[in-house]
């Protein structure tokens, strides 16, 4: 007899987590192999943050907080919002929690009844549809195809739209995919769902400072203010400050919604770590020549791979607009025969071969909701990157078409 709970039937676990676990036991058995499976900066924390982290545990008693978060890091949200989106917030409006995926599991916790429809745009982060199906909710995946730059279009929102659907996700620059919107795009997204008063717009805009080709960024809180009751703008600081580990995410909406998203925390996992909170803050308000430093290693690293995959004629690679991933389409490869003979019948096999032939750890395009592509991770070393790319290519080079 199980004791799982049947709900957990439907739920897989993260595809790029099993991705780096696979390329680490592989490791273990004394195979040199580059795990580009996980999107995670290689650069440390800035150290003015990690340097007033330690000050502050030094000093002070690190005690609960508030479940939302401490009022000064609150403030200093608030404060990021208005600078650098033009969005106006107040401190009750304002979510802090352990990183940003637990931002959008508490807000799909407090919101989903069973059966409710989540508009989740293909390619999406892996996480996404999992979730949904956590709280008895259905994912919609209606494709964005590379012809369309990975974006959703309104005529594919509104074909998508149903009188069940409670959530929009929207993710800027899109992990895998790099997408970016404009604000005209946006903009034409949000006359769609203005007749669509009940659903919810969870924009998730982690990536927003890592933008590609003097690109600016557009938060879908700024280029739709009249859907701003029923917007859920979600950030962290992973990606930008390097701090991945830390476990910090945020988020403004509505304060119904805040307010049970606090209810939920407060029963959960109470708040996010004190220290955490701290060097959050100090992210926030200190010193940002980081930000930008790592957003011109990002992109010189998007340029090695894209010039490095353009060289292998059956793989094909659009510039990434933003955010640090390549999504690779191997649709060449589908029906190709191993060395060993197998024939590779899927972006999953793709995926296999390249780890077992190549040595190389990518997620494949099925995780995303989007076939036949392979994400790489671009956030690790020039060096690391152009010999994965090598690998690729000479991996390739030995199938049989």
């Amino acid at each position: 007899m199980s004791h799982i709970a049947s709900r957990l039937s439907a739920v897989k676990p993260s595809a790029s987590m099993a991705v780096s676990q696979a390329a680490k036991d592989l490791a273990a058995t004394g195979v040199d192999v580059i795990d580009l499976g996980l999107g995670e900066p290689d650069f440390p924390a800035p150290a003015h943050i990690t340097e007033a982290t330690f000050a502050a545990a030094r000093k002070e008693r690190m005690l609960y907080t508030a479940s939302l978060g401490t009022a000064e890091l609150r403030k200093a949200i608030v404060a990021k919002f208005k600078r650098e989106n033009g969005l106006d917030y107040a401190i009750d409006e304002i979510a802090v929690a352990n990183g940003a995926k637990q931002i959008i599991f508490n807000a799909l916790m407090a919101t989903l009844e069973e059966g409710d429809e989540a508009i989740l745009p293909a390619p999406y982060f892996v996480s996404y549809p999992e979730m949904v199906k956590l709280f008895g909710g259905v994912p919609v995946t209606p494709a964005c195809p590379a012809e369309n730059g990975f974006r959703l279009t309104p005529e594919v929102l509104a074909a998508a739209l149903t009188d069940k659907t409670r959530w929009l996700f929207l993710n800027m620059p899109g992990n895998p995919s790099g997408a970016v919107y404009t604000e005209a795009q946006l903009k034409a997204l949000g006359a769609v769902l203005a007749k669509y008063p009940k659903v919810m717009i969870l924009s998730d805009e982690i990536y927003e400072h890592i933008l590609f080709d003097g690109r600016s960024f557009v938060s879908f809180g700024a280029a739709c203010p009249e859907l701003r009751d029923r917007s859920l703008i979600v950030n962290g600081m992973s990606k930008a400050y390097a701090m991945t580990g830390w476990r910090v995410g945020y988020a403004a909406g509505p304060r119904d919604l805040i307010k049970a998203m606090a209810t939920i925390q407060s029963q959960s996992c109470t708040s996010v770590s004190a220290p955490a909170q701290i060097a959050a803050r100090a992210a926030l308000e200190g010193p940002q020549d980081c930000v930008a430093e790592f957003r011109t290693a990002f992109e010189r690293r998007r340029n090695l791979v894209v010039e490095g995959i353009a060289k292998i004629n059956a793989l094909r690679l659009d510039p990434p607009e933003g955010a640090f991933y390549a999504y690779i389409g191997c649709a060449a490869l589908i029906g190709a025969k191993t060395p060993a003979g197998k024939t590779l019948d899927d972006d999953v096999a793709v995926a296999k071969y390249l780890l077992d032939e190549g040595h190389v750890a990518a997620v494949p395009g099925t995780a995303y909701g989007l076939s036949p592509f392979f994400r790489i991770s671009t956030a690790t070393s020039d060096g690391v990157l152009a010999e994965a790319v090598r690998r690729i290519g000479e991996a390739v080079s030995k199938l049989e078409f």
